[in-house]
């Protein structure tokens, strides 16, 4: 078994600890390729991905193409003669560039595959209210998040969980799943099996500002659901009185509905904020009015009213 060569792949943080925990086992990871620096904040100061900064941190060759199949980078990519590639939250990839290396190209995924196949796994989980989901690794072929399985592990979701803190669970245990992977690769012993066939296949497609509008006429534990699973990030948002707030916290409520019809709201302007829904209320625990910082609603009604 030859001495394993590896390109990783990967952008946000979520894929850190996965670049990480490679390079703190010393394996040999010849480059990186993350995405290109971008203008980022108010002040459009040019930024750098957050694998592009652990890279720098090991002294890793990075690279930042803008177009994955051009020839040019084709030959860059090549000349690194990397025989297996790791991708933990990249792009997708060409076969030009998945099929480069001698044995293969494997991807962590936010899911227990084939369930949550798609670019949002880890929100569509907790809006579907799943209580358990996890991470696999797989080889990548043409069809996304089909390849065959190498390893699972699975990760309860617990009732608290947000999208933020289930990414923070599942980043780590992937970590340690590419870890396995990889060392089960250099060994030359490892399992492949082929995805099973599921009638129900629940899917996780990505998420857009449309996706993240409230619908109140939903029941209290779908809304509640909804919005751990846009918490903190993109967020669920709604209007009231014609203003757009996120709404980051929410907790179902047994209330009489006093004749009211999903999507009314009920506020003392002081301490609470509850909205009719199909089967009850939802109090309105922490939200965002645009321009504004994440605030409980104690903390907003202390200065501004509905």
């Amino acid at each position: 078994m030859p001495d394993l060569r590896i390109v990783f792949m990967g952008t946000p943080e979520f894929a850190v600890p996965s670049l990480r925990i490679l390079a703190e086992n010393n394996f040999n990871v010849v480059a990186v390729l993350t995405a290109p620096d971008k203008p980022q904040g108010r002040g459009r100061k040019v930024a750098f991905s957050a694998v592009k900064a652990c890279a720098l941190e090991y002294g890793l060759p990075v690279l930042q193409p803008t177009n994955l199949k051009s020839p040019e980078f084709l030959e860059q990519l090549k000349a690194f003669h990397a025989n297996l590639q790791v991708v933990v939250a990249f792009r997708m990839l060409p076969e030009a560039v998945w099929s480069m290396p001698e044995l293969g190209t494997i991807n962590l995924h936010a899911s227990l595959l084939p369930q949550y196949r798609g670019a949002a796994p880890i929100n569509w989980a907790i809006i579907n209210g799943e209580t358990e989901t996890g991470v696999t690794t797989f080889f990548i072929r043409h069809e996304i998040d089909t390849g065959n399985i190498i390893f699972q592990e699975r990760v309860s979701i617990d009732s608290g969980d947000t999208a933020g803190t289930l990414h923070d669970k599942l980043k780590t245990v992937g970590a340690e799943l590419v870890l396995k992977t990889v060392r089960a690769i250099a060994s030359g012993n490892y399992p492949v099996q082929p995805q099973p066939v599921i009638e129900e296949l629940k899917t996780a497609p990505r998420i857009h500002k449309e996706t993240c509008a409230i619908q109140w006429n939903k029941s209290s534990r779908e809304i509640v659901n909804f919005v751990r699973g846009l918490s903190p990030y993109p967020a669920a948002w709604t209007t009231f009185n014609g203003r757009h707030f996120k709404i980051l916290q929410t907790t179902a409520l047994e209330l009489d509905a006093n004749g009211r019809k999903p999507g009314e709201w009920d506020t003392d302007n002081k301490s609470y904020l509850h909205v009719r829904t199909a089967d009850g209320w939802v109090a309105i625990l922490e939200l965002q009015a645009e321009g504004k910082r994440a605030m409980t609603t104690k903390q907003y009604f202390a200065g501004n009213k509905l």
